[in-house]
């Protein structure tokens, strides 16, 4: 089934590795130079007169500007219908300010997973995060975000997905099993915590660094879920189950599978923050987006999104019914993650997710491309027939269409469509369906090149401009260049059992009472 799902004919997307395809060395130091933020139209030639469309693209008319929430309304009282309470009625056509703000900011989280991954398979530290967690956010110059990293997340690369894991091509190297596939942060800044409204709990995944080619390995083979709720019918694809359950006894950094990991550290948070308004927000891009609808599930699924209160005459706790903590995920570029079944079970769970698409990318057709949610009688053949291939995207869609840009080029390279830098550029530009394309926020579309070749040649901005000076090498003592050692990697927290321990003994005993 898996060689049914995408043909990918074009040379173009198959660079696993972008930095090999640079002409020149592009110093991220100097690289600085190119986010120009208040001159985001210019040309090679500045003798060359900027197109009226390109200028009229920057800035939005009164009309495109129209808000949805009321403007005076700050963030902090409006943060629950931004992040889906009401499922975004009437807050994306028109695309509301806040709302887009969020958006982007969630995307840009789930960005740091790509550009903190050492994906480089001549280094003995490919496979890992190229910073350590006290100072991550502040390597992506993401400091001002307000969040501190709480932990990162492993997940063993023994399973059949091999264009999704980077191991190095070293003799040495810091783990033969694992791969890091992103972060639990939590909102720590005072300011931003006032501003949110609440402490946000973020989830971030990373996709692929292949691009488009790890849809080949996916088996299309659904499997039941049976994290918690006990019905066989709620099925899950096998290649995304496995990546999240299967864990390495071997190896100290997936000796506890990414389900397992997250669970627990989104246990520890809650308990660290008890009594506080808090938020669940879970991120990702293209499989990294798979990732985050499951682990949204499995979160509420083992009602680890139930507050509980101590009670008096008891020495068991009590469920504060009305009180339970939103869990949204913001999907960016997504394939299907489950089967219909699945999709219902998550909408009767309040999960909120919306799905930001780009309506050339071929990764959110797939899998399921013969019976989907697009398909009338979907209910009728999973249920009655049993059909093995039924699929169904979970949530709300907000469906972008490069073409609206003026910035981007036309190309047949399907990996500019699939781009995360390039969806969050569609996003600031959007004002609904019949909106005019206008950067609101005046994001950098430099940022657009960062790891592939979508803008327009005018804008004078290199392709996959991004990479570490001199690629990590600096010149040692002698005058030799070397690649440094980096601080030992760090392993799982020595608490993990107990957290984990306590998100099942608690859903055991939620499982007759609720």
């Amino acid at each position: 089934m898996a060689s049914l799902l995408l043909s990918f004919n074009n040379p173009k997307s198959t660079s696993q590795f972008p930095l090999q395809r640079l002409s020149q060395k592009w110093d991220i130091v100097k690289t600085k130079n190119l986010l120009f933020s208040n001159n985001l139209a210019f040309s090679q030639n500045p003798s060359k007169p900027i197109k009226c469309s390109t200028i009229s693209s920057i800035t939005p008319s009164k009309e495109e500007t129209q808000e949805s929430i009321d403007q005076n309304r700050p963030l902090h009282q409006v943060w629950r219908e931004i992040q889906g309470c009401n499922n975004w009625e009437n807050l994306l056509d028109p695309m509301d300010p806040h709302l887009r703000r969020e958006i982007i900011r969630y995307g840009e989280f789930a960005q740091a997973c790509y550009d903190s991954f050492d994906f480089d398979p001549h280094s003995k530290y490919c496979g890992t995060c190229k910073y350590q967690g006290a100072n991550f956010f502040e390597k992506l110059d993401m400091a001002h975000k307000g969040y501190s990293i709480n932990r990162f997340l492993y997940a063993t690369s023994n399973i059949n997905l091999p264009n999704f894991f980077q191991k190095s091509k070293m003799s040495s190297v810091w783990s033969q099993h694992a791969n890091w596939m992103g972060y639990v942060a939590v909102s720590t800044d005072e300011d931003e915590i006032r501003r949110l409204g609440r402490r946000d709990i973020v989830v971030a995944w990373r996709g692929t660094v292949t691009y488009l080619e790890w849809i080949h390995d996916l088996k299309d083979i659904l499997r039941p879920a049976h994290f918690r709720h006990d019905d066989p019918s709620i099925k899950i694809e096998s290649g995304f189950f496995d990546l999240y359950t299967t864990k390495e006894n071997s190896c100290n950094y997936c000796s506890f599978s990414a389900r397992e990991q997250v669970l627990a550290e989104v246990r520890r948070i809650m308990e660290k923050y008890k009594g506080e308004e808090l938020s669940i927000t879970i991120t990702g891009h293209s499989l990294g987006a798979a990732l985050a609808i499951m682990s949204a599930y499995d979160i509420a699924e083992m009602k680890l999104n139930l507050v509980q209160t101590d009670s008096r005459t008891s020495n068991t706790s009590l469920i504060d019914e009305r009180k339970k903590i939103p869990i949204t995920v913001f999907s960016f570029s997504g394939p299907r993650v489950g089967n219909l079944k699945f999709k219902e079970r998550c909408d009767a769970l309040g999960i909120k997710v919306l799905r930001v698409i780009n309506v050339h990318d071929k990764v959110p057709n797939v899998p399921g491309i013969f019976a989907n949610e697009k398909f009338q009688h979907q209910k009728y053949i999973e249920e009655t027939l049993s059909f093995p291939w039924s699929y169904a995207h979970v949530g709300v869609e907000l469906a972008l269409d490069h073409k609206q840009s003026p910035f981007l080029k036309q190309t047949g390279d399907f990996g500019c469509a699939h781009n995360l830098e390039a969806i969050l550029h569609l996003v600031d530009g959007y004002h609904g369906k019949k909106g005019k394309f206008c950067l609101a926020t005046k994001r950098d579309i430099a940022l657009v090149n960062k790891s592939c070749d979508f803008l327009k040649a005018e804008y004078g901005v290199p392709p996959y401009w991004r990479q570490d000076e001199n690629k990590g090498m600096v010149r040692s003592g002698d005058g030799r260049w070397v690649l440094p050692e980096r601080p030992r990697v760090e392993a799982l927290p020595s608490d993990t059992a107990h957290h984990f321990q306590q998100v099942i003994n608690f859903a055991r005993s939620t499982l007759d009472k609720l």
